[in-house]
């Protein structure tokens, strides 16, 4: 977010330089990434993370420099005179939703353009001036970092305000000038007939300020952001009031905020200000924590006097009691401010501490360790399969843990696991599978002209298994592009199923794996005939092959795109395969080619597994050397030419041994309903 050192200096007054300041906050957690423009137009870039929404305007920026550097903060105290009563009932139906509701009434308002001095502060941080009454709220946004809202109180039926859930069919124009049909959880800001705003997201259109506006109700209320977070993530509604109250707002300032606004608005606008109406839902808790000066020294490996961590504390706005405990030294009795939601534990208490007396002063040691390091049982097995990986050109990948519920339910038979509070619908549940991130980084790669790409991932998957959430080990590999590209030698080669499926050989010859089985069945999102699944001992080890080019073209991967599933928990309960030496025969070996007419449906694998039966020591390998359809051939029939290799490690073969062998292979293929060609 945009912030402008003047600003700042209404509330504290540091003798550094902008420079220095924007240092000492960098080094303290706020984050200042850039500067612009110099003097009274100079601008900072922050940075600031989504769990110190306090810190999310100048006041609260402000209080950060009072703390650094041990200086006043100026209270927050608007000058305003009230008139009479404003005699405007509010209602708040939903209590869980609304805590509190706070509003006041301006009558006999001009509208007009802003001053000068409030347009230049909404440019610099690059909000755009609309009108008096309308830059009052955004300024005041940006001051002390309260939501607010005016309305047109004249285009309110009924003469009241309910905070309420909205009712079935209901719908509300938004200031956007977008039709929304509202949903019976989202909170609303109705009159007597009709909801008039979003609570917490957007106003509505019909009560926007015009330049025929006349009277304003201000608005400044505290929502519970769960219930902001689920409206503002249905509709795709993101305003800068909606990202303050889904990270909670400060439920103390309601007031300070209506007065303040209202300030600008009569001096801006003119008009005479009505009394503060304040509806109160629910009391918003303020946490008591207890925080030891000797737990501080425990974590950061310093001592910190009990005096400095009072004063960071109070400077930082907690109120701070401390007693003297004989056994432990001082201790202390932190009530936390409403703006700081985030602060739970004694633990953030002491992170507080760390950041303003400055992580500077804590000297860098090494953590004490005692004991030995101990290697995980398949540690081993994983540094195998990713050496190998990265042996065979393959880039390691990392992906977001989290995707979309199509992808989740699509590439995987299990139920995903949703989850609760998702940032946004297209990371709504956790991955079931490796494989939708790295196509994402597939097309990435293509979508910036990188046609070869080579990428695998080990990770953790997870998902429903019963009440519980089962999680476990995955790893896959995805390719497209080239084998080899054209020189000299040759002409270019693109990668195909066997590329894949010699990889993936290649990492199950790492292991003792005794029978590998490779059949047809694998899920939809495979092309039905460019992929395999392999099976070791009867038990699934992965799934691999060309992703369908119905699922390419839906994700636009221009290529063909190769995909492995490897399921290492099946594959870690194999030995790894330990190099054993075994001479070279010193005897001829001798190939037979044998040309058998096949029934389509017959395929190689269940030609070697039957020839496997036959326990012949001495046949070496076994190859589908060539197949033909067509021609004199039958319909539903094919050729097929299975070339042998027979060699002893003992003696010369005779001609009756291979003989036999031959006759026993031929009978093998006949059983399996093929025949010799004639």
């Amino acid at each position: 977010m945009k912030i402008s050192p003047n600003w700042i200096r209404d509330f504290v007054s540091p003798t550094a330089d902008d420079r220095e300041v924007a240092e000492a906050l960098t080094i303290s957690g706020i984050a200042i990434e850039g500067y612009f423009g110099e003097g009274a137009d100079q601008t900072w870039e922050a940075e600031i993370t989504t769990n110190r929404v306090d810190a999310m305007n100048h006041y609260g920026v402000a209080r950060e420099v009072s703390a650094i550097y041990d200086l006043d903060l100026a209270p927050l105290a608007p000058k305003i005179v009230e008139g009479g009563p404003a005699n405007f009932p509010i209602t708040i139906e939903d209590a869980e939703g609304c805590a509190r509701y706070t509003a006041r009434i301006v009558r006999g308002v001009k509208i007009a353009p802003s001053p000068a001095k409030i347009v230049h502060r909404l440019e610099l941080i690059e909000q755009r001036s609309i009108s008096n009454v309308a830059d009052a709220t955004n300024y005041v946004l940006n001051e002390i970092g309260q939501p607010t809202h005016a309305f047109d109180i004249d285009k309110l039926e009924g003469g009241r305000i309910i905070v309420r859930r909205a009712r079935a069919g209901e719908t509300l124009i938004t200031l956007d000038g977008v039709e929304r049909r509202l949903a019976t959880e989202d909170l609303v800001i109705a009159d007597a007939v009709k909801p008039v705003a979003l609570a917490g997201v957007m106003g509505g259109e019909a009560t926007m300020i015009t330049y025929a506006t006349k009277n304003v109700l201000i608005e400044s209320a505290w929502f519970d952001p769960a219930s902001i977070r689920r409206t503002a993530r249905r509709l795709g509604l993101h305003t800068d009031a909606s990202h303050r109250y889904e990270r909670g707002a400060d439920p103390g300032i309601t007031s300070v905020a209506c007065a303040r606004v209202a300030e600008l608005i009569l001096a801006t606008a003119g008009g005479a200000l009505s009394t503060e109406i304040d509806a109160v839902g629910r009391k918003v808790a303020q946490p008591r924590l207890t925080l030891a000066a000797s737990e501080v020294k425990r974590i950061l490996g310093v001592e910190v006097h009990a005096a400095e961590i009072a004063r960071i504390l109070r400077r930082l706005g907690f109120t701070v009691e401390c007693k003297a405990v004989e056994s432990s030294g001082p201790e202390f009795t932190v009530t936390v401010p409403t703006w700081r939601l985030d602060v739970e534990r004694e633990i953030d208490l002491i992170e507080e501490v760390a950041r303003i007396y400055s992580y500077l002063k804590i000297p860098g040691t090494l953590p004490s360790f005692a004991g030995g390091v101990v290697e995980l049982p398949n540690a081993q097995k994983q540094a195998t399969l990713r050496t190998r990986l990265l042996a065979l050109g393959y880039n390691e990948s990392l992906s977001s843990t989290f995707i979309p519920q199509e992808d989740a339910r699509f590439f995987a038979a299990a139920e995903p696991v949703r989850i609760a509070n998702p940032l946004s619908e297209e990371a709504s549940f956790m991955r079931t599978t490796l494989v939708p991130g790295l196509l994402m980084q597939i097309g990435y790669n293509l979508n910036r002209g990188n046609t070869d790409v080579r990428l695998f991932e080990a990770g953790h998957v997870y998902a429903m298994q019963g009440e519980g959430v089962d999680e476990h080990n995955s790893l896959v590999f995805v390719s497209t592009g080239g084998a080899r590209e054209a020189d000299v030698h040759g002409k270019a080669e693109p990668l195909n199923f066997f590329h894949i499926k010699g990889d993936v050989e290649q990492l199950l010859a790492a292991f003792d794996a005794g029978k590998v089985v490779f059949d047809r069945k694998v899920p939809a999102w495979l092309h039905p005939g460019r992929s395999a699944r392999a099976q070791v001992d009867g038990k699934t080890v992965g799934i691999f092959g060309q992703l369908h080019p119905e699922v390419a073209a839906a994700r636009k991967l221009k290529q063909e795109v190769f995909i492995a599933e490897i399921s290492v928990e099946a594959l870690y309960q194999l030995a790894l395969r330990q190099p054993a030496y075994t001479p070279i025969s010193k005897y001829p070996a001798i190939e037979r080619d044998f040309s058998f007419v096949l029934p389509e449906g017959v395929e190689f694998e269940g030609i070697r597994q039957k020839l496997s039966e036959l326990a012949i020591a001495e046949l070496a390998t076994t190859l589908p050397a060539e197949t033909f359809r067509g021609g004199s051939l039958a319909v539903g029939s094919y050729s097929f030419l299975l070339r042998v290799r027979f060699q002893s490690a003992e003696h010369t073969l005779r001609d009756d041994e291979v003989a036999n062998w031959s006759q026993q292979i031929v009978k093998a293929v006949e059983e399996l309903g093929g025949a010799l060609r004639q």
